[in-house]
């Protein structure tokens, strides 16, 4: 068993993010960590062509078959819910004592090794944050966060843990074989569940995880704050290009970034990098374009007239 590699869980309609993330890692995996692709049975000839000298591509039926799902429920399909079976699951095939979970729509942005995940020893890093600068967003509050914390407040009480602080991650995080195991045999196990009907009963993988982390103390907690940067929708994005913020400056404090596929796919492979033109042409239909222009039109034969008068 290795300390620590990443696990990437991918499909094929994931291909082409998965082909920009392989050139990323092939790029930056200086000590060339293992890579674990996991993609459907029937995906497996597709991605035969990634090129990683450290990758081991598996299909999720031979991985963890007798926990996935056929049907669909909250709404998500049922290759959503495995993706997420499959992250819990991995632990128990005794491959990587410590795993990453790195999202297809990941680009490494700088060198990375087993010490941006492990503290010391085997013991991992854990991604726990409150997120407020997401609470505060009122359209990230309006569409995701009422609801999402509802389901996370629900996850705590099934764990017992009583505690005001709400505190996971929305994805990357560092999985501990020990305490996926301790999650598996003690909290699991004792209600008749499998990773399965946890999914199923509230479909949110990681907060499973950090919630049963933090009432378990299973191993030592070495607090974090996120390793891959997140674009959760255009306004953060054009926020970070506004800003004039590149890849360089988001080097500084993150390993990767991600431009999230559920609101840009639509728009083809976006990257985190672009000029604000190009991105905001994007991003901003007809409408909001001709009202950008009609509000700097009036703005700069406001400012005219002033200088007139």
């Amino acid at each position: 068993m290795q300390p620590i590699g990443l696990l990437i869980k991918s499909y094929a309609r994931d291909f082409d993010y998965l082909r920009r993330l392989e050139s990323s890692i092939r790029e930056f995996n200086r000590e060339d960590l293992p890579v674990f692709l996991i993609v459907p049975a029937a995906d497996v000839q597709l991605f035969e062509s990634v090129d990683l000298p450290s990758v081991q591509l598996m299909a999720e039926e031979d991985v963890v078959g007798q926990y996935l799902v056929s049907e669909s429920a909250h709404g998500l399909s049922a290759g959503y819910l495995n993706q997420e079976i499959v992250k819990l699951a991995f632990g128990e095939t005794g491959l990587l004592a410590n795993y990453f979970c790195v999202d297809s729509e990941a680009v490494f942005v700088r060198p990375f090794g087993a010490l941006d995940f492990l503290r010391q020893g085997d013991e991992p890093y854990s991604v726990l944050v409150q997120d407020k600068e997401l609470e505060v967003e009122p359209r990230y509050y309006r569409e995701h966060w009422v609801g999402r914390e509802e389901a996370i407040r629900q996850i705590m009480n099934f764990v017992g843990l009583d505690d005001p602080i709400m505190k996971t991650c929305h994805g990357h995080q560092i999985f501990s074989s020990r305490v996926l195991q301790s999650f598996s045999e003690d909290f699991l196990a004792p209600r008749g569940w499998t990773y399965t009907d946890a999914v199923m009963e509230i479909p949110y993988e990681f907060s499973w995880y950090n919630m049963w982390l933090q009432k378990s103390r299973v191993i030592p907690i070495h607090q974090i704050e996120p390793l891959v940067k997140v674009f959760h929708n255009e306004d953060q994005h054009l926020e970070y290009v506004l800003r004039g913020i590149n890849m360089s400056d988001i080097a500084r404090a993150y390993l990767a970034v991600v431009v999230n596929s559920n609101y840009s796919r639509d728009l083809g492979i976006v990257g985190a990098a672009g000029n604000k033109i190009g991105l905001a042409s994007s991003y901003l239909s007809y409408a909001e374009v001709w009202d950008v222009v009609r509000a700097k039109a009036s703005e700069t034969w406001s400012r005219r007239l002033g200088r007139q008068g």
